[in-house]
């Protein structure tokens, strides 16, 4: 892109629309994830590319058990088969790859994926990728007034020390700016339980592509459209 003037230091990116995709095209529900998972790949290096530090994915939500077991397996394996892809090429992309999300109901073998994969790359320099994948937002604030109550009862620390920094210091996201622009494909305006802390001051894109269908290109609209406004953070 032209404009670098006003990139944004940190982007999240809720990916809807794969099975809508499908659909459209007659195909069955995980070819549509499939081929998100290549935009995804595509994105990202695009990311990384221009200059992007950190990228936030939402992949599976704690909601998305609901849906079919055949379809929540294919996705299980579809991560599997990136994150295992993804650490074989990381050396050269010197992508950083983190996971945000409970880690309680994946399996031994995708939990194996996952450490290699942010093992491999914990030393790399360029982009940081955070996949939350099996993520709720809310259970992330729980989970962390949970720490923050064992440290009350414990006496490590007083209760009059709670603060927002210390929530954030607590998230799954603790050591990294808030993201300053949030992209929604598909049409759907709401934010589905996604980041609710760290998106406070976030500027938001909604755009109607289906995400199999999005590219460097629509990312690029994006952040264009995030360089057109002013940020104040709540003043005048």
């Amino acid at each position: 892109m032209d404009e670098k003037n006003n990139l944004p230091t940190h982007i999240a990116i809720i990916m809807d629309g794969n099975r809508t995709w499908a659909k459209k095209n007659n195909l069955d529900p995980r070819l549509g994830h499939k081929k998100g998972a290549e935009t995804l790949e595509n994105i990202v290096k695009y990311c990384n590319k221009i200059g992007i530090k950190y990228l936030t994915v939402y992949a599976f939500s704690t909601e998305n058990w609901k849906r079919s077991k055949e379809e929540v397996g294919a996705l299980m394996l579809l991560l599997k088969n990136y994150l295992d892809d993804f650490a074989k090429k990381a050396d050269t992309d010197n992508i950083k790859i983190k996971m945000l999300g409970d880690r309680e109901k994946l399996s031994a073998s995708l939990l194996k994926s996952i450490d290699n994969a942010v093992k491999r790359t914990e030393n790399n320099t360029g982009l940081t990728f955070n996949v939350a994948f099996n993520y709720g937002g809310r259970d992330e604030i729980v989970k962390a007034v949970r720490k923050i109550a064992e440290n009350v009862k414990e006496g490590i620390i007083d209760v009059n020390d709670i603060n927002e920094q210390l929530i954030s210091n607590n998230l799954y996201t603790f050591g990294q700016p808030d993201p300053d622009l949030m992209i929604r494909t598909s049409g759907e305006i709401r934010t589905s339980n996604f980041l609710p802390w760290q998106l406070v001051y976030s500027e938001f894109y909604f755009t109607d592509k289906l995400w199999p269908d999005f590219t460097s290109q629509d990312l690029d609209k994006a952040i264009e459209e995030f360089n057109k406004r002013t940020r104040k953070f709540g003043g005048k």
